[in-house]
């Protein structure tokens, strides 16, 4: 295996994982951002104020998303497998 190659395949699966978390993430983010915001203006400060809606948010995103992240990592192993004959 060649270093060019070895390093196609890694920008090629850091890109992948980078597609397939960056929604995720953001509405994670999103959500967070917002229950801060209300707990400065409200000065509540429970913990459970900020698990509990990102714990939500995760599921409707995962249950809305979670197709297309099977896809994509579906398409990303098949095209990896495919390229197995090559590689030698």
């Amino acid at each position: 295996m060649h270093a060019d190659l070895a390093l196609r395949m890694m920008a090629s699966l850091l890109w992948t994982g980078l597609t397939i978390c960056l929604p995720l993430l953001a509405v994670i983010m999103a959500v967070g951002l917002a229950i801060s915001l209300l707990q400065v203006v409200t000065q509540v400060q429970e913990m459970s104020l900020t698990f509990v809606p990102k714990l939500v948010a995760t599921g409707i995103v995962l249950i809305a998303l979670g197709p297309w992240m099977l896809r994509q990592l579906t398409s990303y192993s098949a095209q990896l497998w495919a390229s197995i004959p090559s590689l030698f």
